[in-house]
């Protein structure tokens, strides 16, 4: 059974003798677990670069896991929060209309006046585990604290604020070493930016995986023997050549009854009154550089649409493939100026690691 990433702290609460939770992964026993999430370290990713990561290279992983869809930053993060698919949670992209007002809400600026504890109304794994005697922590920069996309994905966990590595680690373990079960979840961003400004297959990048990976492996020497960790990702990356960004904007054809675009460069959200004409229309232009389907025919990919938010996905959606993603020179330029891309199918964009220290 391929495992996603909504089954990783119901398997960690299960492992830890939580009853109600159901350990999809195979976890061993252990007194407590730190899950380590380093954003944009895809399994793909971490395989090519294997020698700028010796100590995550030599761990232990679980085979065949999985995010969700869209393999995205804000979907991947509630779906391991809350243990369930987006479907279900309705944090559908970065981007995403807000069916209500016809707005888009930026997922990670919380640019609407939306309470997100309503937007988001399903409550976290680890608060679950709480209530059964587990110590729960989040480790988390301290910029994030309270921000809209944490009340959807970390609310009702206790949240220690760092501003530093070195903060991070001293936290995670005085966390780890106090007495009873402790289940931390720390958070680490910096990957991922470099990835999208320089690339995945840049020094830069390369760089900063070396970083992660020697602050992981010190991290794990000092933990207690009893304290497993858990090391894994919220997505992989690819790098965009510049002949494979399609300008929607120039294309006046394809926006022709399309109220809304939403979502990112990799998964586009298409909202209209018309879906069967605009997908047929999307479908003939761009023919085999993406899959466009109907939102009824997306199970496979978000889970079963709870009715309540449905209306958050795309009438259409457009999900790239190869080396393509569809851009808005007018709706999203800051995409334009980026290098390395995630959120759509792709065997590198899905395939994350969980590895076992």
């Amino acid at each position: 059974m391929t495992a996603r990433i909504h089954d990783f702290w119901p398997s960690v609460g299960a492992a830890m003798g939580v009853d109600g939770l159901v350990d999809v992964v195979g976890l061993p026993p252990a007194r407590g677990y730190v899950l380590f999430l380093v954003d944009g370290l895809g399994e793909v990713n971490l395989r090519e670069h294997a020698q700028h990561a010796p100590f995550l290279s030599g761990l232990d992983a679980v085979p065949d896991v999985r995010s969700n869809v869209p393999s995205t930053t804000v979907t991947s993060l509630t779906s391991l929060g809350t243990g369930v698919r987006p479907g279900q949670h309705g944090v559908a992209g970065y981007t995403v209309r807000v069916p209500e007002t016809g707005e888009r809400l930026n997922s990670i600026q919380w640019d609407q006046p939306l309470d997100p504890r309503a937007w988001q109304a399903h409550p976290m794994v680890l608060a679950q585990m709480a209530r059964a005697g587990v110590a729960v922590a989040a480790v988390n920069e301290a910029r994030f604290a309270g921000s809209g996309l944490t009340a959807c994905s970390q609310r009702d966990v206790p949240y220690h604020g760092v501003t530093s590595t070195w903060e991070r680690h001293d936290v995670l373990l005085d966390l780890a070493e106090a007495a009873g079960r402790p289940a931390v979840y720390a958070y680490e961003s910096h990957l991922d930016h470099t990835g999208h400004q320089h690339g995945c297959t840049s020094p830069q990048w390369r760089d900063e995986l070396s970083r992660v990976d020697t602050d992981l492996a010190r991290l794990r020497a000092d933990l207690p023997e009893d304290v497993r960790l858990l090391i894994t990702a919220d997505h992989g990356m690819i790098d965009l050549p510049r002949d494979g960004r399609f300008d929607v904007d120039e294309h006046p054809r394809l926006l022709d009854g399309v109220e809304l675009i939403a979502g990112e460069a990799r998964f586009r959200h298409l909202h209209t009154a018309t879906p069967e004409l605009v997908a047929d229309r999307w479908r003939e232009e761009l023919g085999d550089r993406a899959e466009v389907r109907l939102r009824a025919e997306c199970e496979e990919w978000f889970g079963p649409l709870d009715p309540a938010v449905a209306g958050r996905f795309g009438d259409v959606v457009v999900a790239a493939r190869g080396d393509f993603a569809v851009f808005s020179s007018r709706e999203f330029a800051r995409e334009m100026e980026m290098v390395g891309f995630h959120g759509s199918t792709s065997e590198t964009e899905t395939r994350i690691p969980l590895l076992i220290g």
